[in-house]
């Protein structure tokens, strides 16, 4: 329940804060009326982590050794999201004339770059790379490797794939980096910092503080 809860608020809140932030300061109450769509992947990113943290205080559990394996099984969520989105036509790529390109029909008969899939199939190839690490060295790894790994990789395949997407909100064309990618610069720092700090830790430590 906390993960739950503090998905959908931190998805929901992200997109007004980071996308549509006027919406949000005039009229905070249409982040909770069903015409306005959206969702931000950044938000929800935060709402889990602060939701866990909760959760490990109050039970007294050791943040990183849950957030570890936490984000094995997130893999997994993030590329049901991104077919989901593929399915709906949401988030559609940039036109292209390679062979794999997608013709969205809710949105034009333009062929498209599938940024969805490749998000999806990162996510899922992810999940494999996380399940084996866990599987066979969590023992002789620091708690946050893990962890710091799913940040890098993550976050670094997303700011790539924004570059194949059409910008969610006009305010990105006139920027250098859209507001995916320069959310995900500070995801990729903390990870290298937790990548680092993790090999400094004891091994094979447990979830009790």
């Amino acid at each position: 329940m906390y993960i739950l809860i503090s998905t959908v608020l931190g998805a929901r809140l992200g997109h007004f804060l980071f996308y549509e932030p006027s919406r949000f300061l005039t009229g905070p109450l249409d982040i909770l009326m069903p015409p306005y769509s959206g969702l931000a992947s950044h938000g929800a990113a935060i709402g889990i982590l602060i939701g866990l943290w909760l959760f490990c205080r109050k039970l007294k559990y050791n943040y990183l050794w849950m957030v570890d394996r936490l984000v094995i099984v997130v893999c997994i969520t993030g590329a049901s999201i991104r077919l989901g989105n593929l399915i709906n036509s949401e988030m559609i790529g940039l036109p292209t004339d390679l062979p794999w390109a997608f013709i969205f029909t809710r949105i034009d008969n333009v062929p498209r770059h599938p940024a969805q899939l490749y998000e999806a199939l990162y996510c899922i190839a992810l999940f494999f790379v996380l399940f084996y690490l866990w599987k066979t060295r969590a023992v002789r790894l620091g708690n946050g490797f893990i962890f710091g790994l799913f940040l890098i990789v993550l976050w670094t395949l997303r700011f790539i794939d924004e570059f194949f997407k059409v910008n969610q909100v006009e305010f990105e064309d006139h920027q250098l980096l859209n507001m995916g990618q320069v959310l995900s610069i500070p995801f990729i720092f903390v990870g290298v910092f937790l990548l680092f700090w993790s090999t400094k830790q004891k091994k094979g430590q447990t979830p009790a503080v």
